[in-house]
């Protein structure tokens, strides 16, 4: 994969006219409007999603950091933002929000609306059904900003999935679906971390 290394945008520009983050240097609130169903939050529909087959096992634990995901240059970036897409399908599968956060920044309000979410309503408890898990196809957009952070954009599909606020909640049955995640990328004990992200549908 070839990465485009732009010359310091303005961090993230803030990441072009689709804005991921609303402000450079503060951590808005307002910030990525973060999802409020795991994967991405989308309307209903009448899919009758499959039970994954992909999934991998759980029981050893959460997906642990790749070596390639160590480090600070546009590779390890590319890794980073793919094991992270791991710790989201662990915290949905699990409801075990620690490792994802532990790779969030603390600022970042969507990471903490999706961990608040698959907390209540995971694949554990029975809450989450289907082929929920998302799946990172390319990452064809990453750059450095000021600050030492890094922005870019993710290709993300999702299959059908079924998921339920509370067990007594009406299901909402989502169809499979094409993403592009919006992110931004920070520095945590020489690594990067989540900063901040957004997942549009295509």
């Amino acid at each position: 994969m070839t990465h485009r290394n732009r010359p310091t945008i303005t961090l993230l520009a803030c990441l072009t006219t689709t804005a991921l983050l609303t402000s450079c240097a503060q951590k808005s609130p307002e910030a990525g409007r973060p999802n409020t169903a795991p994967p991405p939050a989308t309307s209903a529909s009448s899919a009758t999603p499959t039970e994954s087959t992909s999934s991998p096992s759980t029981a050893s634990g959460p997906p642990e950091r790749p070596a390639n995901a160590k480090g600070l240059t546009l590779a390890a970036g590319e890794q980073f933002v793919r094991y992270y897409s791991e710790l989201l399908n662990y915290a949905s599968e699990t409801g075990n929000t620690a490792p994802m956060l532990d790779n969030s920044e603390a600022g970042c309000e969507s990471c903490k609306s999706y961990a608040g979410f698959v907390a209540k309503a995971n694949a554990a408890n029975g809450l989450l059904k289907g082929d929920y898990r998302e799946r990172v196809t390319d990452v064809p957009d990453l750059f450095r900003g000021e600050g030492g952070h890094l922005g870019g954009s993710a290709n993300v599909s999702v299959g059908a999935y079924v998921s339920q606020e509370t067990k007594t909640s009406a299901p909402i049955r989502v169809k499979a679906a094409k993403y592009k995640r919006e992110f931004g990328l920070s520095v945590s004990h020489g690594n990067w971390v989540m900063y901040e992200m957004e997942l549009v549908k295509q």
